[in-house]
């Protein structure tokens, strides 16, 4: 053989040693340890299940450490993004996770992220920060290498890591400090451009999702801090989801709660004088409504905001609604929050729950339109222990101005045909935005248009949660057993199960149908432990593997073997030269099935 030869063969046999080492896994030699108890610290069904399978680790609250299984997930999951993200002219870049201070305070999130933003200082006591998300970073690259409109469009994405210290992070993967993301960005010149690569982004978000094998819905969504100009979110209907979304009944319109304004039915008590009653340990709603036998209409809920270097406000709500803080950001400040116990007592001289905007000053109100002409109202009466009976609010407080502040309810009318709203439960798996100019213009990031002009670059920015998607799977796909992976992100697609695996015969067996396997591009966990069949069945369940081939003494003898498909819960009994046939029609069905 010519040297040129042996050296084409020996590339090609490592070629084929390293893809039969990342597609065939020994659980005896893997880190997958498996479950029987209910992890205390899971909080959904996916959780609950990604634990209990080996597939994360939680090392502190909100921050996961991805095993083995679980890796190989994100990484199916970011192969299917990166393949359709260049199906739509997309560039892959990796933008720095880690930011200094001066960026920020260009586009003004430094103040406005408020304390969702982790911040540090480098030894010389400069300010940076963990990136949250990466506008102001893509917009400084832009700025300086995008001179002429000849330099666009462009469309740049990566998969980084971003960081955000949530207040309560919750529902494991979901809502985490650490998570991983795909964000893209779209730069172009105007704003048919930007309607174009917004629709680009839609159409390749959804090839995405149904490829991962989800069942999901766009629905009309805020900018949030992100921007200010259109936006949806891709919502998987999911029982304990984080975000609440709006349905009408009638025409069939949605979005987020965050986004929607829907008509309430207006309520006014009889007017009286003001009067002060005695409320004893009585703070909520529901306790004071209870404790005076009061409809919830009937009651004034203060919420008071505080921004850093801001005047604080007091928001006024009618008592069977919940105040919607993205209205209170859009249009006060990023910055407002919601102020803590002390803020309270400092200014109103009472505890939460017993304080109201009578007789108040230096603080403006803002109420809800809902209360405007109200009278016979109930609200706190800045003194632990009391509320006011009487309100008037025409009479009695100095209104600054009335708006659409509360969340939609249940029963709410639609603002586009009166038709009648429902709520139900989600997981947001992605988001885009329309950007606009929100960054270009603060960060000077402009391009010199055919007639010689500068003009600021059109943007949009488009995100999707990649550990989202794996537990999205995990809630919409489990049974009782375990989980139900779809194949295009399982991470095996065939759990070969042996049984007896030290007998030399049924060793050479499996030997010889894993090499059949891997050369028909399968990729294969084999359950080689030396334990009982209900332990590795049981197993096998759990980890959600698509197809499961058993191979045993009695299947060896009788050359007959069972291919079990976990999402039907069908098994195919054949001969040992029909399991790959099998196998691949099999694994083209399940493909079929994810209606791509």
């Amino acid at each position: 053989m010519k040297k040129v030869e042996r050296n084409q063969y020996r590339n090609l046999l490592t070629l084929l040693i390293i893809y039969v080492i990342l597609t065939v896994m020994k659980y005896s030699r893997s880190l997958i340890r498996t479950l029987k108890e209910e992890p205390k610290e899971a909080e959904t069904k996916g959780h609950r299940l990604l634990l209990r399978g080996g597939f994360i680790k939680q090392l502190a609250a909100g921050i996961h450490s991805y095993l083995p299984l679980g890796w190989r997930i994100i990484l199916r999951i970011s192969q299917i993004i990166r393949e359709e993200m260049e199906r739509i002219g997309a560039q892959e870049l990796l933008l720095p996770a880690i930011s200094p201070r001066n960026i920020w305070e260009e586009s003004g999130r430094w103040q406005e992220f408020g304390d969702d933003m982790f911040r540090l200082k480098d030894r010389k006591g400069r300010d940076y920060c963990l990136c949250p998300t990466h506008e102001e970073i893509i917009t400084e690259i832009a700025r300086a290498k995008i001179k002429s409109y000849r330099d666009l469009p462009q469309i740049w994405f990566q998969i980084q890591t971003k960081f955000r210290d949530e207040r309560r992070p919750r529902f494991g993967v979901i809502r985490s400090r650490q998570f991983i993301m795909k964000d893209s960005y779209s730069l172009d010149i105007d704003e048919a451009g930007l309607d174009h690569n917004y629709a680009l982004h839609e159409e390749a978000y959804r090839r995405i999702f149904k490829r991962c094998g989800l069942e999901f819905e766009v629905v009309e969504a805020s900018g949030g801090l992100m921007g200010g100009g259109e936006s949806k979110e891709f919502i998987a209907r999911i029982d304990g989801g984080e975000a609440l979304i709006a349905h009408c009944t009638r025409c069939n319109f949605q979005a987020d709660t965050e986004a929607v304004l829907g008509k309430g039915e207006f309520f006014t008590g009889e007017d009286s004088p003001i009067s002060e009653v005695a409320t004893p340990q009585q703070r909520t709603v529901e306790e004071v409504s209870d404790y005076l036998d009061v409809s919830r209409k009937n009651l004034v809920k203060s919420i008071f905001f505080t921004a850093p270097d801001k005047p604080p406000i007091l928001i006024l709500l009618r008592g069977d609604y919940e105040v919607n803080e993205n209205i209170i950001k859009a249009k006060f400040g990023f910055s407002y929050n919601p102020a803590s116990p002390e803020e309270i007592v400092k200014f109103f001289n009472a505890e939460p729950g017993f304080i109201g905007p009578v007789g108040i000053k230096d603080i403006t109100i803002y109420a809800d339109d809902l209360l405007k002409g109200t009278r016979g109202m109930i609200t706190g009466a800045n003194k632990n222990g009391y509320h006011i009976r009487g309100l008037n609010i025409d009479r009695d407080i100095k209104v600054s101005e009335f708006l659409n502040l509360r969340k939609v309810k249940s029963g709410d009318r639609c603002t586009k045909c009166g038709g009648k709203l429902e709520l139900y439960q989600g997981l947001e798996l992605g988001q885009i935005f329309k950007l606009g100019t929100k960054y270009s213009a603060k960060l000077d990031a402009t391009f010199l248009d055919e007639k010689g002009q500068l003009r600021p670059i059109i943007m949009g920015s488009y995100g999707i949660g990649l550990e989202r998607i794996m537990a999205c799977a995990c809630e919409q796909k489990a049974d009782e057993s375990g989980i139900v992976w779809p194949i295009s992100i399982a991470p095996f697609e065939v759990y070969l199960l042996i049984l007896n695996p030290e007998e030399p015969m049924i060793k050479k067996v499996a030997d010889e149908i894993t090499q059949s396997l891997t050369h028909s591009h399968f990729s294969i966990i084999i359950d080689d432990r030396d334990l009982s069949a209900g332990i590795k069945f049981n197993d096998s369940e759990l980890l959600g593997i698509p197809m499961r081939v058993t191979i045993g003494p009695r299947g060896v003898k009788e050359n007959r073997f069972d291919i079990y498909i976990r999402e039907t819960k069908k098994t195919i009994s054949c001969s040992r030269a029909q399991i790959v046939e099998e196998c691949v029609r099999i694994k083209q069905e399940l493909y079929r099935r994810l209606n791509v």
